[in-house]
């Protein structure tokens, strides 16, 4: 019976454990739990979403109140079209959060980092690049491109002198969108070094509909395996979403795929960036507990707990001290469903009622804060990887021990915790 361990992912002469921790933001994928991945052989991802954000928790910077400073006179107003990011501080606190986990880098495996195109922060194409040339400055090992279909990402770092040197890769859900993306980097004569094809079965934002559950990774998968075929092209495919044990993982390996991509067993380890309380509520969830909805910003579907505080709340925009989803023209889905429900309730202007509404979140408040409890389809299932302690809570796992039992453990068992 094959385990993960019986493969290898190869880059070049490099060969790594297929295991590859998927980049959980904001700070959820945090450095410590990439560098775990990276000591134990495989390749851990962190995430740049908010990146000024997470500087300013880990390092004691001071970019968001530097931000709000400067912007505080344009609160009350719901054009946000004046504020902006300062290039050079973004680039900043870039390099602080990418440059300080390479620096505390050991073991033989790799870091990425997750960068996502729907972090659009009031100017798409700038911002992007800012954030890429500045990841490859501070010595990530790779970047995985996410949240969108990326057509023009490459060219904003063609020039750099790491663009044929870090491994560069891409999220896609389809065929269509990996071919929309071949087809218009082709003229770097770049490939991708590798592509992550996320099923339905994934957490948070999703590259699908709402009509989700009529898709399967399987089936995209030899798709998408028989086009590379068919183009000669010799590309590692890496399927993600709803790979819970190493079981699943192995099958997936022994049909062909370079290695999987994993999250949601290590949402519930010490060395995620998740508060041990929101831990918990992953643990205690059920099947019922977990819903796909419509309420990002991104326009994304998203798939979260019911029970996520983000939902249903009313909170005032906090555009100019975060405002990383603010469109090329300053606008944000939230921002417009906000409005709208302070204008159909007058009487709110004057605190008698508290505002909701239903129909976005304001996303950047709520994944600083966690409480956007965003999930994979089985987080109902993580109650089954550990033990309930005597005082009714669940015992948090190391990453090095969820990151073994999908490494050594054969068909669908799952190795309790000591």
């Amino acid at each position: 019976m094959k385990c993960v361990d019986d493969f290898r992912l190869r880059f070049g002469k490099q060969e790594l454990v297929p295991i590859i921790i998927g980049g959980m933001g904001v700070d959820i994928s945090t450095a410590e739990l990439a560098l775990e991945a990276a000591r134990l052989g495989g390749i851990g991802h962190i995430s740049d979403a908010m990146v000024p954000t997470v500087s300013d928790r880990r390092f004691r910077t001071h970019f968001v109140k530097e931000k709000l400073k400067l912007y505080k006179y344009n609160v009350a107003n719901s054009d946000k079209s004046k504020v902006l990011f300062d290039l050079g501080r973004l680039a900043e606190a870039t390099h602080n959060h990418v440059g300080r986990t390479m620096e505390a880098k050991g073991g033989s495996g790799m870091v990425f980092v997750n960068c996502m195109e729907k972090l659009t922060m009031n100017a798409p194409r700038e911002t992007l690049r800012v954030r890429l040339t500045s990841a490859l400055d501070a010595g990530i090992d790779g970047i995985t491109l996410s949240a969108g279909l990326h057509l023009g990402s490459f060219g904003l770092i063609e020039d750099h002198p790491r663009f044929r040197d870090a491994k560069l890769g891409i999220i896609v859900s389809s065929l269509r969108a990996l071919q929309l993306f071949l087809r218009k980097s082709a003229r770097l004569k770049r490939l991708p070094d590798f592509v992550i094809v996320e099923g339905p079965l994934a957490g948070g934002h999703l590259g699908f509909g709402m009509d989700w559950a009529k898709y399967d990774l399987a089936a995209i998968m030899a798709e998408i395996q028989a086009h590379l075929k068919a183009e000669h092209l010799n590309i590692p495919l890496i399927p993600a979403g709803g790979i819970f044990t190493g079981g699943q993982a192995a099958a997936f390996l022994d049909n062909g795929a370079a290695a999987v991509q994993v999250a949601t067993r290590f949402t519930v380890t010490r060395e995620c960036g998740l508060p041990p309380a929101v831990q918990q509520e992953y643990f205690k969830a059920g099947e019922d507990d977990i819903e796909v909805n419509t309420i990002s910003p991104t326009g994304y579907p998203m798939r979260m707990l019911k029970n996520s505080p983000a939902i249903g709340s009313g909170i005032r925009p906090n555009c100019e001290a975060l405002g990383y989803l603010l469109d090329g023209s300053g606008n944000c889905a939230y921002i417009t469903a906000y409005n709208r429900e302070l204008l159909a309730h007058p009487k709110l202007r004057h605190g008698s009622i508290k505002l909701s509404v239903k129909e976005k979140t304001c996303l950047c408040t709520h994944m600083r804060n966690f409480d956007c409890w965003t999930c994979g389809h089985y987080t109902y299932r993580l109650k089954d990887t550990t033990r309930l302690l005597p005082d009714g809570s669940y015992q948090i796992l190391s990453a090095e021990h969820v990151f073994r039992d999908y490494q050594f453990s054969t068909e669908q068992q799952i190795a309790l915790p000591a």
